[in-house]
């Protein structure tokens, strides 16, 4: 084959025609695949063309060829990362070679009388950045092709890729078992990002693009588009960044910075022109760069890279919806709609309709995401960490979204949507009964008052104060505003929604914990220069913020500001040492003397906590309490800092139990201590907003929860049918268990009392 000749001195867009012209007629699919191999070694002057489709169990199978023996035509099967094929597979990325057969990877069969070739270009059939298939031309010469023919053979392969998966060029039936679109009831098991259950019809967030709009027909009709659909949605963020949609954080235009900077990314902005300028639609372009940026940087590990990953895939989704002339807020959704996403933006999901939007599946995020904060603000039932969902789902099946149990029923059967109707119903008839609770105050059934707050950090989570009764924030998660912006919030705008979240609260408490972030939570305006190996035991939370004291100082002069004249709750997270508290506190008080001196004024009343979060101050708390107002438990880092298992790993967060003895003793050491001082003590943990948890809490002699609004009501219920002291009784001789786990036996204790678990 000579260097450059053949398809690339012409560009592929007539080789993309003459591919369809050999797709079409009625002739048997074997026919026409082989044409369309034929087709694409004649044009590129290949000696061999193979097209190679992933079948249901993972193995690519040859369908077609032109060049090699055809009797290995659908008996040629190579297992995933077998030999060249299964490479390209794997790393969803192109393969060019001089002497195929002297790379390591290579795999002999002789069925297919590959012997004499030499030179190797393989390119995936990529599905949502999934490769479904490969495409193969060899050459008997040793030679390299040129990176024009690897753009080619893209290109192709992408046509080949949406062909398939459509059926237009096999028929259903003949795709029966070629993992393209799946269509069989499956369970998917996740993580739980958002409590709830939720059936209905998928909507994808990414709609797929159909066969017919790939090839141009006027390559610079399409240009001219694409710059057009560019401005349009540049104009749309500036226009959203002016409104100052309120819904995040009181500033959710802060969130469409982070899109408008990188729509004039240089980089993505030339990709998509050369895409385009090969001959494919201006939708086709967009997708095209869309999968490479998806199938290069997916295996990406640091979290930075990852997320700005998921900034770029955003914006195309967005670029896309502007060339369908499509919005989220625009688009008429059935009653019943499932979102499905690979990731989202908390922007995006604000922009659908919620009187619609039942539930939401997430491929890829964490239960820390924003996506995965906005979904529990709302109540919208969301589960994630489900790899290779949106390629086993097409738009209108009907899934289940159990956020009960972590899990996702794709096209699920008749019994088992009737078992979660059932479920639903069971739940809805709960939430009536929870609602005529939430104005009762919550004594138990022997007469100790229980104080019962909410956990929040968005601006939509104060409607929930009111909403389930609750008496006030006792953890307000700070981070979020930060987390969503492309820079560092202003100090008006820290105080801004530092004052409308006390407003809202009116006269009831709100404790606002200061900056938590470091860790899986990476800010993009405050890079590392070194990379932790451990970023949850490294610099974080409380040591970040005195590691930079201005960034602590800032956040602390805007709450006085917002509490001037009123009560402020402020509590420092991850103290680990009595210095660290000390040092935080200084700082406050160095704030107040700014205050002072300049005749600004400050809240009638400050109280600073601390978090209880490292197992050390266990052994520090006589010299810790004297120095705080209060202090609160945060029971979720403190149980994973126990036993060394990262709560966000799947693989091991579930390798322990709140419930044992160890967890117990610990809480009970704390609530001791806090008794003895007569400091204020509260649990924000989640462990709070789950009724046997909290039936737990509340025997060790907790009597201040702050749990998720959703966990508010089922945990009042509770507590008003408790016998505490009835309780404390049994207790006592569970906790010298030697069991990793007595959860059993305090839900045992719970029905026998009759306490509502």
């Amino acid at each position: 084959m000579p260097v450059g000749g053949g398809l690339t001195t012409r560009g592929p867009r007539n080789l993309l025609r003459q591919i369809r012209e050999a797709m079409a007629g009625a002739a048997p699919a074997q026919e026409r695949l082989d044409r369309v191999v034929r087709t694409i070694a004649q044009s590129m002057v290949a000696e061999v063309c193979s097209i190679y489709l992933r079948r249901g169990s993972g193995e690519l199978e040859l369908f077609a060829t032109h060049g090699l023996n055809a009797a290995a035509v659908h008996e040629t099967r190579l297992r995933p990362g077998e030999g060249l094929v299964g490479e390209v597979a794997r790393m969803a990325e192109p393969i060019s070679l001089s002497d195929a057969p002297s790379h390591p990877s290579f795999a002999y069969r002789p069925e297919t009388g590959e012997d004499p070739y030499h030179a190797f270009l393989g390119a995936p059939l990529l599905r949502g950045g999934r490769a479904i298939g490969v495409l193969v031309v060899q050459n008997r010469a040793e030679r390299r092709y040129d990176p024009d023919e690897v753009e080619d053979i893209q290109t192709i392969a992408m046509v080949l890729a949406e062909t398939v998966a459509s059926g237009e060029l096999m028929a259903q039936e003949e795709l029966r078992d070629v993992e393209v679109a799946p269509h069989r009831p499956e369970r998917l098991k996740g993580q739980k990002f958002a409590d709830g259950l939720a059936f209905g019809h998928v909507i994808l967030h990414e709609a797929p693009l159909a066969p017919e709009k790939l090839l141009s027909a006027d390559p610079v009709l399409e240009e001219m588009k694409l710059n057009l659909a560019l401005a349009d949605l540049k104009a749309g963020i500036d226009a959203l960044l002016e409104g100052g949609q309120g819904k995040l954080a009181g500033q959710s235009f802060e969130v469409l910075e982070t899109y408008r900077m990188f729509a004039d990314d240089r980089g993505w902005n030339r990709s998509l022109l050369e895409t385009v300028r090969s001959g494919l639609t201006a939708e086709a372009a967009v997708d095209r760069v869309r999968n490479e940026h998806r199938a290069r940087f997916a295996k990406a590990r640091d979290p930075y890279i990852k997320e700005r990953l998921h900034d770029f895939e955003d914006l195309a989704n967005r670029l896309l919806r502007v060339l369908a002339g499509d919005s989220p807020g625009g688009r008429v959704l059935p009653d019943d709609a499932i979102l499905v996403a690979r990731n989202l933006g908390p922007a995006d999901l604000l922009e659908y309709p919620r009187e619609t939007l039942k539930g939401l599946l997430i491929e890829e995020g964490s239960a820390a995401s924003h996506a995965a904060i906005v979904a529990r603000a709302l109540g919208i039932p969301c589960v994630g960490r489900l790899p290779g969902l949106r390629d086993r789902l097409s738009e209108g099946d009907l899934v289940i979204v159990d956020g009960e149990t972590g899990e996702a029923h794709l096209r699920p059967r008749p019994d088992m949507l009737e078992s979660v109707q059932s479920r639903m119903a069971v739940r809805s008839e709960r939430q009536a009964e929870f609602a005529k609770l939430k104005a009762v105050p919550a004594v138990t059934a022997d007469g100790q008052r229980i104080t019962l707050l909410t956990n929040a950090g968005l601006a939509v989570d104060l409607d929930n104060l009111d909403l389930v009764g609750a008496e006030g924030i006792g953890l307000f998660r700070t981070e979020f505003q930060f987390m969503v912006s492309e820079e560092l919030p202003r100090l008006d705008t820290q105080t801004a929604l530092y004052r409308l979240v006390l407003d809202a609260a009116g006269d009831r408490p709100v404790t606002f914990r200061t900056l938590d972030i470091g860790g899986d939570k990476v800010l993009p305006y405050m890079e590392t220069t070194e990379r932790e190996e451990n970023p949850a035991l490294g610099r974080r939370a409380i040591r970040l913020g005195l590691d930079r004291p201005a960034l602590l100082r800032l956040q602390l002069r805007a709450l006085l500001a917002a509490g001037a004249g009123r009560e402020l709750r402020v509590m420092f997270p991850m103290i680990a040492t009595v210095e660290e508290f000390r040092a935080a506190r200084e700082l406050m008080d160095v704030e107040c003397q700014w205050a002072r001196r300049r005749g600004r004024p400050l809240p009638a009343l400050l109280r600073v906590g601390a978090m209880i979060e490292c197992p050390s101050l266990l052994w520090h708390l006589d010299a810790l309490l004297p120095l705080t107002d209060f202090v609160s438990v945060g029971t979720n880092d403190l149980f994973q800092y126990m036993y060394a298992a990262d709560r966000t790993n799947p693989l091991v967060s579930d390798r322990y139990d709140p419930l044992s003895p160890p967890a117990l003793r610990a809480l009970q050491t704390i609530q001791k201590a806090c008794a003895e001082t007569g400091t204020p003590v509260s649990v924000c943990g989640e462990l709070a907003g789950r009724p046997l948890e909290a039936f737990a809490l509340i025997t060790l002699g907790f009597t201040r929860l702050s749990a998720p609004a959703g966990g508010v009501g089922p945990v009042k219920r509770m507590i008003l049918s408790a016998d505490v002291a009835a309780a404390r009784r049994g207790m006592t001789s569970l906790l010298g268990s030697s069991a990793g786990s007595i959860r059993n036996e305090i839900e045992s204790l719970a029905r026998k009392l009759n306490v509502a678990i």
